[in-house]
């Protein structure tokens, strides 16, 4: 066989380099491509790697595989049987994780710093799981959290301060668990959770709501608030309020309008009826709420009127979006009762924006009348008052039009009519004005004793080839009483346009 030279082993080692080139063989530059490299650490086993996500779901593991790769952004453990979170679940600091799933496992334990080394964190599912006590400051790290769901557990306690901190949570979910209290510290003073719009409550133990203090939430959580499924008991006011959600098709009371189901109170046993069909029916007889929408600005007096339908009111008093009762005339502060059964509210402030309900209590039937009270952050006849924006665009758009009109016809005068008073420029022999303005009329028939146009081309000098002299002497032309004409120079300007008849 043919000896192996040298330059053939050489060759073997670019092939096996490939694209890497001599030096870097296929198994090494594999190795420093791969995301999961010595470097990022090892894909654990049971799971599957893919870029930055890691999902181990289904795997049969009973606690969190250590050395997690650093780089990880979304790690899948659902579907486990683990059964506790301890603080030292991942040893290192993992600052990329967006995305914590660990649904469908055993968890009935989870440290309070067990989300310290994820400060990032923005999705958490500990859904279906055995959790019992939302203890303090459980999620307290976590203030980058968009999403967490803590539905099908078997919470029975939420600690006041387990979501401190949370200050972007946006969807809070805690359904199909075991809740006896409504925790409405969450939501009374808006600065625990912000920017919350979603709270499912639905399909817990919750047997009353605090519907008066419901209704001075935010609009964009009192629409998205989920109670559906929980045996509560019969009530105007739980009437009212599920009620006024139908009219404005709610998706928290359309979508599940069957399982909104309450208990009356009967003599052998409860009953248990539709909420929405307390209306008219013994022995609540609850009666449709009224709504109305005023607008005010800061600083104005209103009153809220309580028009009621019903005749020999015996009661009624007002309650304001803060939950407070104004029950006598005169009243305190800026709110207060007058005769006739309306509110009146002085010096109106921004917070005195909200929902008022005004309760009348009649003979037969109760009423309940809604006044939406939006209060505009600027004053309708203060010193500094607001332009409007349909006039600010007005008042640009003729803005615009008198500047145009200002251009068309207050420029410098270029017309006919200044010409008179222009100065007739000095005539010269090689401008463009003295042949092609001209007033010879070179079109028109020719002249008995002027020589022709040819004539005066054979008549330049020999081997000008029939154009003029090229010292520009001029030809004596014979005098005619009605036009003389003067020779061009054949090298300016004008000679070239003098062949080609214009008409002026």
């Amino acid at each position: 066989p043919r000896p192996q030279r040298p330059c053939d082993t050489v060759g073997q080692g670019t092939a096996m380099g490939g694209a890497g080139g001599p030096g870097f063989p296929l198994p090494l530059l594999l190795v420093l491509l791969w995301p999961w490299g010595s470097d990022g650490g090892n894909c654990p086993s049971h799971c599957v790697c893919a870029s930055n996500i890691l999902s181990c779901s289904q795997a049969a593991l009973t606690s969190v595989p250590s050395h997690l790769p650093r780089f990880t952004a979304v790690l899948d453990l659902s579907h486990n049987n683990v059964s506790r979170l301890r603080a030292d679940w991942t040893p290192g600091r993992l600052a990329h994780l967006h995305a914590l799933l660990l649904s469908h496992n055993r968890l009935s334990f989870v440290s309070t710093e067990a989300f310290a080394h994820v400060p990032h964190l923005r999705h958490l599912d500990l859904s279906s799981n055995r959790l019992r006590v939302l203890e303090e400051n459980l999620f307290s790290d976590l203030t980058e959290l968009e999403v967490l769901l803590l539905y099908n557990n078997e919470i029975t306690t939420v600690d006041r301060t387990a979501f401190d901190n949370l200050v972007r949570l946006r969807k809070l979910y805690l359904g199909r668990n075991r809740i006896t209290r409504f925790p409405l510290e969450l939501l009374r003073d808006g600065s625990r959770l912000p920017q919350l719009a979603l709270l499912d409550l639905s399909a817990n133990h919750l047997r009353s709501v605090p519907v008066g203090e419901l209704q001075a939430l935010p609009a964009w959580l009192r629409d998205r608030l989920y109670l559906h499924g929980n045996p509560l008991a019969c009530d105007c006011l739980l009437f009212q309020l599920v009620a006024r959600g139908h009219r404005r098709r709610l998706s928290a009371v359309v979508d599940f309008q069957e399982e909104l189901r309450c208990s009356l109170p009967a003599a052998p046993a409860p009953m248990e009826i539709s909420i929405l069909d307390l209306a008219g029916r013994q022995p609540l007889n609850c009666s449709e709420a009224q709504e109305a929408v005023l607008e005010a600005h800061l600083g104005d007096t209103i009153a809220l009127s309580c028009d009621t339908r019903l005749q020999g009111v015996r009661s009624r008093h007002w309650v304001t979006p803060g939950g407070e009762r104004v029950l006598e005339e005169g009243g305190n502060g800026s709110a207060a009762l007058l005769a006739n059964g309306s509110l009146q509210l002085r010096a109106l402030r921004p917070e005195d924006a909200g929902t008022y309900a005004c309760w009348v209590a009649g003979p037969l039937l109760n009423e309940t009348l809604y006044v939406e009270l939006l209060v505009h952050n600027f004053t309708l006849h203060g010193p500094h008052d607001t332009l409007n924006t349909a006039y600010t665009t007005l008042v640009g758009c003729i803005l615009s039009v008198v500047l145009v009109l200002i251009y068309l016809y207050l420029t410098p005068c270029r017309c006919c009519c200044c010409r008179g008073t222009e100065k007739s420029p000095a005539p010269r022999d090689d401008s463009i004005n003295s042949s092609v303005l001209s007033t010879t009329p070179n079109h028109a028939a020719s002249v008995p004793g002027e020589p022709s146009r040819s004539s005066l081309a054979s008549a330049a000098g020999p081997g000008q080839n029939g154009r003029f002299n090229v010292g520009g002497t001029p030809q004596p032309l014979p005098r005619h009483p009605k036009a003389q004409r003067k020779v061009s120079d054949p090298d300016s300007v004008s000679s070239v346009f003098s062949d080609t008849p214009i008409v002026v």
